[in-house]
């Protein structure tokens, strides 16, 4: 199928394991070429997710025509900070205080609006994945909270790949109850961003509000233009 009929096949279905809830499809297109992002751009897809920067820019220059909302959902780097705050609407994955204190420092010389942030938690507990452990966000999100170029907006997670869906619901419900327990300490949080394409229906059960839709609706990663 074309990419456009795999949105809307995407599209379909999360609304209807939503019930009525609101639920962001944000369509991951690293690997995918600006043309790719084009036609699913002309099939109603406003939201896009890039994880490499010197991939990312030149895609945002050709579609610069379009009204597009992007999000860094890859590892941030000290040396890119300043870019992807003055090149992306949100990123998902902070997990560092210097990272956050930079990237809202680049938003403030740029003059833009709060860049939307999500601190990245890590519930699997594999040492190969990047991510605050539980018992630390709460310091996390006190210490970025009040840094002015940033909007905390909630939490993300990528927990370990599994079938189990008893599993899958597991970390997603313990990344709700974290969420849960930020909002009861007075945190003005409404996102969760969990959920691929292999397990989004558990995401959205727990109460995902992103669900980052790669091969669904792009099918396997191509080479970019």
């Amino acid at each position: 199928m074309s990419v456009a009929e795999n949105l809307r096949q995407v599209l379909k279905t999360v609304q209807q394991l939503a019930a009525g809830r609101p639920v962001t499809v944000l369509a991951v297109s690293k690997g995918q070429s600006a043309a790719a992002i084009r036609e699913a751009c002309l099939a109603g897809q406003v939201a896009f997710g890039e994880s490499y920067l010197q991939e990312a820019l030149p895609k945002q220059e050709q579609l610069q025509d379009l009204a597009l909302e992007w999000h860094f959902i890859g590892p941030v780097q000290s040396n890119k900070t300043r870019a992807i705050a003055r090149h992306f609407d949100w990123v998902h994955g902070v997990t560092r205080l210097k990272i956050a204190e930079r990237l809202s420092e680049a938003r403030r010389e740029a003059l833009l609006a709060p860049l939307n942030i999500c601190l990245q938690v890590n519930l699997s507990g594999e040492s190969s994945k990047a991510g605050v452990a539980p018992e630390e966000v709460a310091d996390l999100a006190a210490e970025i909270a009040g840094l002015p170029g940033l909007r905390l907006r909630g939490l993300m997670t990528l927990p370990e790949p599994t079938a189990d869906l008893s599993l899958q619901r597991q970390r997603f419900a313990a990344l709700r109850a974290l969420k849960a327990l930020l909002v009861d300490q007075g945190y003005a949080l409404d996102t969760l961003s969990m959920g691929m394409s292999q397990d989004f229906a558990s995401a959205i059960a727990e109460g995902s509000t992103i669900v980052r839709i790669g091969t669904a609706i792009f099918g396997e990663r191509r080479k970019t233009s």
